[in-house]
């Protein structure tokens, strides 16, 4: 039979499932991307358990509603998009491909200065992020292939300089939830799994999880008042995140939510010669006893204020500037220079990837997600499990807990230092399938690829299966030998992002 008619096409060739997060009990299953019939069931079945259960059952991300933007949601952008997406439909997923049509629709403040520097672009949630940058007078091409990509020196110059002298990442397309209210601190404790009850000041790394356990988000929460916080979630969060606490909120409860992404800018100045960067430009006290680890404040800086934060996706010294957008250009061209004569350059998300998976950061939506409990990822201790404060997935973890896990993530790395790992590869352990890795990079620090993935224990302590196990991955159809471990590969203990020096 040959059927000719109207077909819907997404931005992402990914279908729209869930709840709309502008009407409540309003839920949508459409936009199919020609596989209507071959996932009818699976839609059909997760959508149900869905309403019955009031949440996800299980991880939905890719096809949530709620990864759109309203910023998104115009109508020349979905044909533009829709076209381009049915054109490739078929064609071979290389490693990052990106599209052409509905680009520029979200640029950060610095967007036209990093474009001048040689970045090269890629779409994450709309926005455009520089993924690398090109040396000086060259143009690096975005190759689309499955083997080590022509920008890999791109990389590994923007990696070694966040390792050994200073660098500065464009950390704007981060979301930002102002959440404030006289019945704040109750609220974020009784939705987020850490104790969220720290000084004005103090910042805290916490869940957010489902009935079950599950990470529904992971967010860095900044203690701005006594009855206020500014929730830092990933760029394509904002909305999903902020769903996930109104739906929450209790009849009467005096708590807004405010989506501020937009009004601030947000650059990361890592390394050990971050401090001394800093310092050039701000007459704030940036020591370990005035500024400790996990603490933010206001600082004036290069003429304008910003609230400085002392964290590091990156695992290295350094603090994440938050500043109004209008003032962020000003600020950066102020770092650019002060920064020559210490090596400072820009760096792009790419080695970021690299970076944090190195320090064994996960990503929400790849390392963690609605399936994965704290417990298995070996983030335990983001949970307030002790206390006698109740939480979303305090009755699951406590469970799992007392009965323990069956599976754990683990960090690995390529054996081979000239594999290139892309994510989605098979696990093997002892010469079984056990899953695939959830996410990698090049660790240009370790020499060779990085990846993270989660191991059945089959009854053995993690200790045990890393000591006597056999580790192998399968690239390119060929099992290759692997090295596995759940300690971080660069600075285990910590001790850089503390660094007084």
């Amino acid at each position: 039979m040959l059927l000719n008619g109207p077909e819907s096409f997404t931005q992402d060739n990914n279908f729209l499932l869930g709840e709309a997060p502008e009407l409540g009990g309003f839920f949508m299953c459409c936009g199919m991307n020609s596989a209507g019939v071959a996932s009818s069931g699976g839609a059909r079945r997760a959508l149900a358990q869905w309403v019955l259960a009031g949440e996800v059952t299980m991880d939905l991300s890719s096809v949530d509603v709620r990864r759109f933007a309203r910023v998104r949601n115009s109508l020349d952008l979905v044909r533009a998009r829709s076209a381009e997406v049915l054109s490739s439909h078929y064609q071979v997923a290389y490693p990052g491909r990106e599209m052409s049509t509905g680009r520029n629709l979200r640029l950060t403040p610095l967007h036209g200065r990093l474009a001048a520097h040689g970045a090269s672009f890629g779409e994450r949630a709309g926005w455009e992020r520089a993924s690398w940058f090109s040396p000086p007078a060259t143009t690096v091409a975005n190759e689309l292939t499955f083997e080590r990509p022509l920008w890999h020196d791109c990389v590994a110059r923007e990696h070694g300089a966040a390792r050994e002298t200073v660098a500065l990442f464009d950390q704007s397309t981060f979301g930002k939830l102002l959440v404030q209210g006289d019945e704040t601190l109750e609220f974020l404790q009784r939705v987020c799994a850490g104790d969220m009850d720290v000084p004005v000041g103090r910042m805290i790394y916490t869940p957010m999880l489902n009935h079950r356990g599950g990470f529904e988000s992971d967010l860095v929460a900044q203690r701005i008042g006594l009855d206020s916080y500014m929730l830092i979630t990933g760029a394509a969060q904002p909305v999903r995140d902020a769903h996930l606490l109104r739906r929450q909120l209790r009849e009467r409860e005096f708590v807004t939510i405010t989506d501020m992404t937009r009004a601030f800018a947000v650059l990361g100045v890592m390394r050990l010669a971050s401090r001394q960067l800093l310092v050039r430009l701000t007459n704030a006290a940036l020591d370990n006893r005035a500024f400790p680890y996990m603490s933010h404040a206001e600082i004036d800086i290069a003429g304008t204020v910003a609230r400085a934060a002392r964290i590091s996706y990156a695992g290295e010294l350094g603090w994440e500037l938050h500043v109004p957008c209008e003032a962020a250009l000003p600020l950066y061209d102020a770092l650019w220079e002060a920064g020559q004569d210490l090596g400072l350059v820009n760096a792009g998300s790419a080695a970021l990837a690299g970076l944090r998976l190195e320090k064994g950061y996960c990503s929400f939506g790849h390392d963690i997600g609605p399936d994965d409990t704290p417990l298995e990822a070996g983030l335990a201790f983001t949970c307030k499990l002790d206390g006698s404060q109740s939480f979303n997935g305090h009755e699951a973890l406590q469970r799992q807990r007392e009965c323990g896990v069956s599976r754990r993530r683990v960090l690995l790395t390529a054996a081979d230092p000239q594999l290139q790992l892309l994510g989605n590869e098979p696990l093997f352990v002892d010469g079984e399938i056990v899953g695939h890795t959830t996410s990698a990079a090049y660790g240009h620090s370790v020499g060779r690829a990085v990846a993270m993935g989660y191991v059945r224990l089959d009854g053995r302590d993690l200790a045990t299966l890393l000591r006597d196990a056999v580790f192998e991955l399968e690239v390119a159809l060929q099992r290759v030998p692997a090295l596995a471990s759940h300690r971080a590969l660069v600075d285990p203990r910590g001790e850089r992002m503390r660094a007084d020096a």
